[in-house]
């Protein structure tokens, strides 16, 4: 009976999401994935293409001018929220700065462009977000199931609901804004509970001063703005983002007083 049920439902599957299950499928379970896993995530209600995320592609944050760009991430009130977040958040911050040796502000500042100190998570369903890239965007297909891959190997290995978390319109999650890929690769667990988890910020400070350092962040010599800067281009190939970043992190510092 069992046997039946999943033939049944691996029919039900082809037919109406068999084109992208199909272009991942051998891939997936080359990875360690099982078909039943494959076959509940795709036979999924939830399941929906957003035409919008075409138009978020074609018109990115990152193509505005510089001037436009800056007044979205170097505010006021973004400076405001940072120096409230940073006070709350003070001894984790500090913790992973020394532990990690990246300089705290610039963790900081890259959690308030990328999530606005977690008030921004996103508002796609991330695999609806990677699902519709592979279904309507030729040119991002291959990128997207590859990362489309590594979002379920993350869910099916930490048993989390495919379907349950929010994230950007490129399929990136948590409240430092990693892909797929760039999570399992670079995410780590920041306060010894076994876990890596992209909504608890001992975490996110530790991933992020992870991502960085992996990306050539120079621990020995954080006065190299060189490579500082290629390490914060690594995490978004924009030099208009860069830009925002470092700035945000220079006011943020200046506003701030570390005890």
């Amino acid at each position: 009976m069992e046997k039946l049920i999943s033939i049944l439902l691996f029919s039900s599957l082809i037919f109406s999401q068999g084109d992208v299950f199909s272009a991942i499928r051998e891939q997936a379970l080359e990875k360690g994935l099982p078909e039943a896993f494959l076959i509940e995530t795709f036979s999924s209600e939830k399941i929906a293409i957003h035409n919008e995320i075409l138009d978020r592609f074609a018109k990115p944050y990152e193509k505005k001018s510089w001037i436009d760009y800056r007044k979205l991430f170097v505010t006021k009130s973004r400076i405001s929220a940072g120096v409230k977040f940073y006070n709350k958040n003070e001894e984790s911050l500090i913790t992973v700065g020394k532990n990690a040796e990246v300089d705290l502000f610039l963790i900081l500042s890259i959690v308030g462009v990328e999530s606005n100190y977690g008030r921004h998570q996103g508002k796609y369903n991330v695999f609806n977000a990677l699902y519709t890239q592979i279904s309507k965007m030729p040119r991002r297909s291959k990128w997207a199931k590859k990362e489309m891959i590594e979002y379920l190997l993350y869910c099916y290995k930490d048993n989390v609901p495919p379907h349950s978390i929010l994230g950007s319109y490129a399929g990136a999650f948590g409240y430092g804004q990693f892909i797929p890929s760039s999570f399992n690769a670079y995410a780590i667990d920041g306060n010894g509970d076994g876990v890596r988890k992209p909504y608890d910020w001992s975490d996110v400070f530790a991933s992020i001063g992870n991502y960085l350092i992996k990306n050539g962040y120079p621990t020995s010599d954080p006065t190299n703005q060189e490579k500082v800067y290629k390490s914060v281009y690594a995490y978004n190939h924009a030099d208009n983002y860069v830009k925002a970043v470092i700035e945000l992190r220079n006011e943020l510092e200046k506003s701030i007083i570390v005890e």
